[in-house]
């Protein structure tokens, strides 16, 4: 599987990896041990892979007793796994590292002792049980993995020229047209429907049968319950709850968290640990409630309104349909062909926040209740420019899963922030075009935004 944070290892071993060590943050099989391995394999001589969820007490001990002696912590490590080792060309790979922090700890004198390079991958990381007893070193660069985005699900497919020709159509505002459109728009529905978890990927290129692939799904989210049964504390009931309750909130014309479906007496300030954890273990994606549009987007948001996302779509249609009356494969292939009778806006606002998400866009949305009509407005997406001006830095997009829609909010809140706003953009399942200001998109160009 080809995946874009190759690029940023590069990037690290080239310019920072005498410096610092490189941290792969994610949720679990999203394919961090994958990539750290094939870039050991291709970039340096050797390499030394330490699986702390199966390494011996042994190994463990290691960092804990020799942290201040390296010539023995090197001499133990390359005689049990066999790796001999280069200076300057060896590559240690510390994966799933919250299983061992006093691992993580020693960092900061493993690089400093700059003979080899460091790469870490983990989940969870930073939850209090994973950092309580250590000091969490400055010698680390974090970075977060995703699942797979769009394009990466294209190149898993053979297919390396589709996501060039709609960024060119994207820059310049030029319709796809019948043929490309269509196409463009069947393979985003795959990917929808598959996700971009790689082995449910992988499944679908090597089978196409979504029942198989739907298998895959389910055993992730057996998964990570059994995570937050596991690691998320005292808030684990309330975790479980808002986790189950993710795809019954996104089926809901308003896509808001309302806690009431949870407990008549629920409040945030009883769930929001529990948001915050799995926000943390990167199986969810929060959007929060802006209350102005300008550039300090977080500047004016509140925790109290939100909207929690799956961070994988895939695993939100297998999260969706979870009861044993459902057939699954049957599911799928009516959303794949558009013709499953439901509110298909729930998948397409996530797939949306996901796609925002893997380009590292933090997430907000704007929503007014106003008792003045003129006032009443929800827009689903506020998304920053790449440039900052003086005035115009904030996209408005509004996301339409129906061939019949309005753009309502878009206009009131366009009359209210033009001075704010750049070009108010509706993503939907049609092709290109602009109308009376108003930029609409297909879905599919939401990566490009």
């Amino acid at each position: 599987m080809k995946r874009k944070i190759y690029d940023r290892l590069l990037e690290w071993k080239r310019n920072e990896a005498r410096e610092s060590a490189l941290l792969i943050d994610g949720a679990r099989r999203v394919g961090k041990s994958y990539i750290a391995e094939a870039f050991a394999k291709n970039e340096y001589r050797s390499y030394l892979m330490i699986d702390f969820a199966k390494a011996p007490m042994e190994i463990k001990a290691l960092f804990e007793n020799y942290q201040d002696k390296l010539d023995r912590l090197f001499l133990k490590l390359s005689e049990y796994y066999g790796v001999r080792l280069h200076v300057g060309e060896t590559l240690f790979i510390f994966d799933e590292v919250q299983m061992c922090p006093k691992a993580r700890e020693s960092i900061k004198s493993l690089v400093a002792d700059g003979r080899y390079d460091f790469l870490e991958t983990g989940s969870l990381v930073s939850i209090d049980e994973n950092v309580r007893d250590i000091v969490i070193p400055s010698d680390e660069t974090r970075v977060k993995m995703h699942p797979m985005d769009f394009e990466e699900f294209l190149w898993a497919r053979g297919d390396d020229m589709t996501m060039d020709a709609i960024r060119s159509h994207y820059a310049e505002k030029k319709p796809m047209g019948a043929l490309l459109h269509r196409k463009a728009l069947d393979l985003f529905r795959e990917y929808m429907v598959v996700g971009g978890m790689p082995q449910a990927v992988a499944e679908f290129v090597k089978s196409s049968d979504l029942g198989k692939v739907d298998a895959v799904k389910r055993r992730i989210l057996k998964l990570y319950r059994e995570d937050i049964r596991k690691h998320s504390g005292k808030y684990a009931l309330k975790t479980e709850l808002v986790f189950d309750g993710i795809a019954a909130q996104l089926s809901k014309h308003e896509k808001k968290f309302r806690l009431s479906s949870l407990g008549a007496n629920a409040r945030m300030r009883e769930y929001e640990d529990a948001f915050l954890w799995l926000k943390e273990a990167m199986i969810v994606n929060v959007c929060y409630r802006s209350t102005e549009p300008n550039i300090g987007l977080g500047i004016n948001a509140g925790h109290a309104m939100l909207k929690c996302y799956a961070a994988d779509t895939g695993l939100l249609v297998s999260l969706a349909f979870s009861g044993r009356q459902i057939v699954s494969e049957q599911v799928h292939k009516r959303l794949l062909f558009d013709s499953l009778e439901l509110n298909k806006g729930m998948f397409m606002e996530n797939i949306v926040a996901q796609m925002l998400t893997a380009a590292d866009q933090e997430l907000y949305f704007f929503s007014s209740s106003s008792v003045e009509k003129s006032d009443r407005m929800e827009i689903d997406f506020l998304v920053p420019v790449a440039s900052i001006g003086r005035r115009h830095n904030i996209r408005p997009v509004d996301v339409k899963s129906s061939k019949r829609y309005d753009h309502t909010s878009l206009d009131k809140f366009f009359a209210k922030y033009k001075y704010n706003l750049t070009v108010p953009t509706v993503l939907h399942t049609k092709d290109v075009t602009e109308k009376d200001g108003i930029v609409y998109l297909p879905i599919y160009m939401t990566p490009c935004l």
